[in-house]
């Protein structure tokens, strides 16, 4: 199975309609999301004709779109979905760490493999919410910093972890976008247009095995992988 988190695919800034097509073509099966979800006015049906595109789940009742699925196969367990934002330097939603309690306890009574996108700014954020959910989840790999971490790790309870996986895009860069104009920014505090950079590009993520019949994970590699 194949998560991929769709924010900034649609040329460094959100996600669309296309771009959310290319990755389900490309064999992506559930699309995660963050703070730049609203980016495109079209997401809004994104969010009610797709049903695996996920929002954060921690925005407030009433929001369009869902925040966790079920993905279920023919020839594999379902797998429970689950995706949030830290409220950390970040927009502030609601508490991530309560509504990953209900909602996984609701997962956990429809299958046992469940994996959650934290995508969140604070790395103390992340590994908190993983730690608190070690034994209940089947993995916790953080979005967002666009910077792949290097602490992959199977927690006591059988929870993988990884506290960014990075980007997939040009890592010629500042994080996917052209250098000059940052430094421009960082050196003259006026305003720039920051293109999307070309050089480089990695593939990133995690492979994560997993026990379909316990949840509990049995193996964790980081990937990143230079594309032609």
């Amino acid at each position: 199975m194949v998560i991929a988190n769709g924010e900034n695919s649609a040329g460094g800034a959100g996600i669309t309609m296309n771009t959310a097509q290319e990755l389900l073509d490309a064999g992506v099966d559930v699309i995660t999301s963050g703070d730049h979800l609203w980016d495109h006015k079209e997401v809004s049906m994104l969010l009610q004709t797709e049903a695996r595109f996920l929002r954060p789940f921690n925005y407030p009742p009433g929001t369009i779109g869902q925040g966790s699925t079920v993905w279920r196969s023919e020839t594999a367990p379902p797998v429970g979905v689950l995706n949030l934002q830290g409220r950390t330097f970040m927009q502030p939603l609601e508490n991530p760490f309560l509504c990953a309690k209900v909602e996984v306890a609701r997962l956990r009574q429809m299958t046992k493999v469940i994996f959650v996108d934290m995508h969140a700014e604070a790395t103390s954020e992340k590994i908190a919410l993983a730690r608190m959910l070690d034994g209940q989840v089947s993995a916790v790999v953080g979005t967002h910093t666009h910077v792949q971490t290097a602490d992959e790790q199977i927690f006591p309870g059988g929870t993988a972890y990884l506290t960014d996986a990075g980007f997939t895009g040009p890592h010629e860069s500042v994080l996917g976008r052209e250098i000059e104009p940052i430094i421009q920014r960082f050196c003259t505090n006026t305003p720039q247009k920051f293109g999307v950079a070309s050089g480089r590009i990695h593939l990133q993520g995690a492979v994560i095995e997993i026990d379909p019949a316990s949840g509990r994970a049995l193996s964790i590699r980081r990937i990143s992988e230079p594309l032609d």
